[in-house]
């Protein structure tokens, strides 16, 4: 099992680069998909983040305000690292026992790791390579706006709240650069992707 580890800042594509692997047969482990999932309403994590920012970041239907807690995060250093805290620890262990599995059943093929934030243990010392997405600041900024239908300020506060490009580069065993068209990208990713075969 070759595990590879995929990020990048926002915008830069990261996840466009792990649909390409899915598409080529590559399993994808979706860490901000776990995210998601791990703060359900009634999981610890869901728990912890209710008594760390209180009741007015929950929702009527019980699920986290998003959009608040967002606001809060990007606004506060130290709510930031609680929050990622809280998540991270348990996004880390469902990670680890979907590897575990995989390994359990003998599977043998390409394993992408897909997540924003490098963090040292569950990412850095779990994957084999590192795969960094990087992009233009302007084409980053054009991506967010539109995916997340929010103003050019939000977006560059989303941007500045994470690692520069230079420190995700700085961990990276290959830099894919996404400037272009899908298809750029998907050429790119496939002849990386030509390279991993056993």
């Amino acid at each position: 099992m070759k595990i590879i580890g995929v990020t990048g800042g926002i915008g830069a594509g990261k996840s466009s680069v792990s649909a390409i692997m899915e598409e080529l047969g590559a399993i994808v482990i979706d860490a901000d998909l776990i995210s998601k999932q791990v703060v359900e309403p009634g999981k610890p994590a869901w728990l912890e983040i209710k008594e760390a920012f209180g009741e007015d970041f929950i929702r009527r239907d019980k699920t986290l305000d998003r959009k608040k807690i967002a606001k809060e995060v990007f606004a506060s250093k130290e709510k930031k690292l609680l929050l990622e805290k809280i998540i991270h620890r348990e996004v880390i262990a469902v990670i680890k026992e979907k590897l575990a599995t995989m390994q359990e059943y003998g599977y043998n093929g390409i394993v992408v790791m897909d997540v924003p934030i490098p963090v040292k243990e569950g990412f850095l010392d779990t994957v084999d390579r590192v795969w960094v997405v990087v992009s233009d600041d302007e084409i980053r900024l054009n991506r967010v706006m539109a995916r997340g239908g929010i103003s050019r300020d939000d977006a560059e506060n989303r941007i500045k709240s994470q690692l520069t490009q230079e420190e995700y580069k700085a961990l990276a065993h290959v830099v894919i650069e996404n400037n272009g068209s899908i298809e750029e990208l998907r050429e790119k990713v496939q002849a990386l992707y030509t390279g991993l075969a056993p």
